[in-house]
């Protein structure tokens, strides 16, 4: 993730969540929060408890992130934000609590009449588990006229201008495709390609599955009745090992887009 794209990334969050920006330049940008986002951010829990108790004016914090430092002024005093920053990942769960859904249309400053089209788009964990784990995460937007698939939908997004109501001059065009049915196309679109995949490690799983279930046997051989505990660690061991794919959404929406925007 570029640091232009966690500046864009940062002015879409603030203004989803109602935020003034007050500054938005080259580098850096300020932003006032508000009540719910300093809640969910800054870490007070007893300033709020007390405003809420009292009946007090509140006060939610200002906040100026510096994405650029070779572009910021010198004079700008702020918060350095990056990839793998404690705040960028905060903000990033921030993101699922407060929007697990969201509707964004395509802002070009339209001059004349322009259809804007209805795109679902799903963020997605792919889930490899046995006794390892590895994790793959994609992004894929279908189109909900003609059905058109694209990967590293979010990358692509993250290059338009959006913004959470419609524009002027603009005008939506009705789905032809169910977002409930795009998101089951989706998720056979992914299965197929899982199914495509080489299994090697879900054999050698299964592998190091036998070869403890065997040790296992010969500890209890002398057992002519097999103990509760026998079935307890065989349990155990078929819960460690099992191969199993695991595809879960982690976030998603519908995003309103010009013909040739992707």
């Amino acid at each position: 993730m570029q640091q232009q794209e966690i500046h864009n990334f940062l002015e879409r969050y603030f203004t989803a969540n109602n935020c003034d920006v007050i500054e938005n330049n080259k580098g850096y940008m300020t932003v006032q929060l508000t009540v719910e986002l300093d809640k969910e951010l800054m870490n007070r829990p007893f300033y709020w408890h007390y405003l809420e108790k009292t009946g007090g004016v509140p006060n939610p914090m200002k906040l100026t992130f510096i994405t650029n430092k070779q572009q910021a002024p010198d004079n700008v005093k702020g918060e350095v934000i990056h990839f793998g920053s404690p705040r960028l990942h905060q903000i990033f769960q921030s993101t699922k609590n407060l929007a697990g859904f969201i509707r964004l249309y395509e802002n070009n400053q339209f001059r004349t009449q322009t259809p804007l089209i209805p795109w679902i788009g799903l963020n997605i964990k792919i889930s490899y588990q046995c006794d390892r784990k590895r994790d793959v995460f994609q992004s894929i937007g279908l189109q909900l006229i003609n059905g058109r698939m694209v990967e590293d939908f979010h990358d692509k997004l993250l290059r338009l201008p959006l913004k959470s109501n419609i524009p002027d001059y603009a005008y939506t065009l009705s789905p032809l495709i169910k977002p409930k049915s795009g998101v089951n196309r989706i998720q056979s679109f992914l299965t197929a390609g899982i199914e495509q995949e080489d299994q090697a490690w879900a054999e050698e799983a299964r592998k190091r599955w036998k070869k403890d279930l065997d040790l296992l046997h010969h500890f209890y051989e002398d057992e002519e009745e097999k103990s509760e505990s026998f079935e307890t660690e065989k349990k155990a061991l078929q819960e460690q090992y099992e191969p199993k794919i695991n595809i879960t959404i982690i976030n998603g929406g519908v995003f309103y887009l010009t013909e040739g925007a992707l």
